[in-house]
């Protein structure tokens, strides 16, 4: 069984794989780490070894703990990647973004895949049929769009993840939801629609702590899995050990 740890900029997200098969999932924060790691693998003692990846902070013990249990591999930018990276500042590309496209180049072979992240930040990232990594963007999720209203204005408040009620916002608040999501749907479909232009034959995966909410009031058909980072990393373990 393999353990796969994805720390991100909010939360710790953990789950226990057997060959493909997602057996269970385990979110919880940074500062829980050390228990929560600690009662999976005893929990799970079939548990052989883990495969990490970070773009936050984890508690060095947590990491120290896994790495004494089990055999552990670190995802990092030196890392065997199934594609290759054409990004022309290579070692600042988030490992998390790595993961994903590796995922998406494996469980979607000979395709051109777009990869949209809807976390902490919205990622974009765009591997062509070939496997060539070619970037895509970065801008901020729901929650930070909701947070700088608030913080860079003197009286907007702060307010957290809803619906809309109409695509015009009949009240400050209905307003803030409505630029809030629409907003990000809007972006998403947009940058959608320009990739369809250049690629039609397009595969588009949704994932990320906002996956499924985002999901249904896309126009743009997709592939929407909130957890395809975790397969991703169980993805990849199989492909490092297969080409090691």
């Amino acid at each position: 069984m393999l353990l796969t740890i994805d720390v991100g900029n909010s939360r710790i997200k953990v789950a226990v794989f057997e060959e493909d098969n997602l057996v269970e999932l385990f979110v919880f924060e940074p500062q829980e780490a050390l228990k929560k790691i600690s009662e999976i693998l005893n929990f799970f003692p079939k548990i052989s070894k883990a495969i990490y990846s970070s773009v936050g902070k984890l508690d060095s013990k947590a990491l120290k703990f896994v790495q004494n249990k089990v055999k552990t591999t670190i995802v990092n930018h030196n890392s065997l990647f199934p594609f290759i990276n054409k990004y022309s500042t290579p070692n600042t590309l988030g490992i998390d973004r790595m993961v994903l496209s590796a995922g998406a180049t494996l469980k979607f072979p000979n395709q051109n895949r777009l990869i949209i992240d809807v976390g902490t930040c919205v990622t974009y990232d765009f591997i062509d049929k070939n496997n060539y990594y070619f970037g895509g963007a970065i801008s901020p999720g729901i929650k930070l769009r909701y947070n700088s209203l608030h913080n860079y204005t003197a009286k907007l408040p702060l307010l957290t993840i809803s619906n809309p009620d109409n695509f015009i916002g009949d009240s400050t608040n209905n307003s803030i939801h409505s630029g809030v999501i629409n907003g990000l749907c809007f972006e998403i479909d947009g940058f959608i629609s320009q990739y369809y232009l250049k690629y039609q034959d397009l595969t588009v995966i949704l994932t990320g702590g906002d996956a499924d909410f985002l999901a249904k009031r896309l126009k743009s058909t997709i592939f929407a899995n909130s957890n395809f980072l975790l397969e991703s990393l169980n993805l990849l373990s199989i492909y490092t050990e297969n080409n090691d």
